[in-house]
């Protein structure tokens, strides 16, 4: 019926407009405790599972500003969890709102309950197992924990075959250079991730970004004897 259509309209873009007031207003530190104290992360929520994508999107975008500033934290991370679990486009949009160095953070930080830091690792992880978007993951190659970094590497050897525009960035940003870094246990999970990120590349390219294959090349420089007339 058309009154039930305009009211679904009008509902929909009420929400729209909450979390985008929301996600707005969050990027002023002087407006969170105001935010906090409305109770704003129990409405955001349940907007994190909205049937409209760009609603899910902005709430998450809105919950990742409020995170740094909340004492409800477990509950957001759990919340931000649950939303980056269900496909690589929910992940994307919970990634790029700098969610993750925060949730990296809260896990790592001595002064974060225990409760926090299970939760904040567990909306990590579901974070991580579904995003494809690599750019917001590289970082983590350089500051995540042998347990994160594990998780970190795999998406990439699950993308890198995949994507050739993905492979040369991976090479300019520094980041096989990186993988080549990375002490793996042989035969572990870990080691099986990172020869299939090489397995993405030329032999010699592999080699070049290698410990120690500078110094190598400078042997070799040493000991050439070049041919004279």
């Amino acid at each position: 019926p058309p009154q039930k259509k305009m009211l679904e309209e009008r509902y929909q873009k009420a929400r729209t407009q909450f979390v985008q007031m929301v996600a707005e207003l969050a990027t002023r530190p002087q407006n969170i405790e105001t935010l906090q104290n409305a109770g704003v992360m129990s409405l955001l929520r349940p907007l994190l599972l909205d049937v409209v994508p760009t609603i899910q999107q902005t709430a998450a975008l809105a919950l990742g500003r409020l995170a740094n500033y909340n004492n409800d934290l477990a509950a957001a991370a759990w919340a931000l969890g649950q939303i980056g679990r269900h496909t690589p486009e929910h992940a994307r949009a919970v990634a790029v709102t700098n969610t993750l160095p925060v949730l990296l953070s809260l896990y790592m930080s001595t002064e974060s309950s225990e409760d926090l830091q299970v939760k904040s690792k567990k909306a990590i992880k579901n974070i991580l197992q579904k995003c494809t978007y690599l750019p917001a993951l590289e970082p983590f190659l350089y500051d995540a924990p042998p347990n994160i970094l594990k998780h970190v590497v795999g998406q990439f050897s699950k993308v890198l075959p995949h994507d050739s525009k993905a492979r040369r960035l991976f090479v300019t940003s520094g980041g096989l250079k990186k993988i080549q870094e990375i002490k793996a246990e042989p035969e572990s999970l870990l080691q099986e991730y990172i020869n299939s990120i090489n397995n993405c590349y030329p032999e010699e390219i592999v080699r070049y970004y290698s410990p120690g294959y500078s110094d190598t090349l400078l042997q070799r420089v040493d000991s050439y004897q070049p041919i004279t007339n």
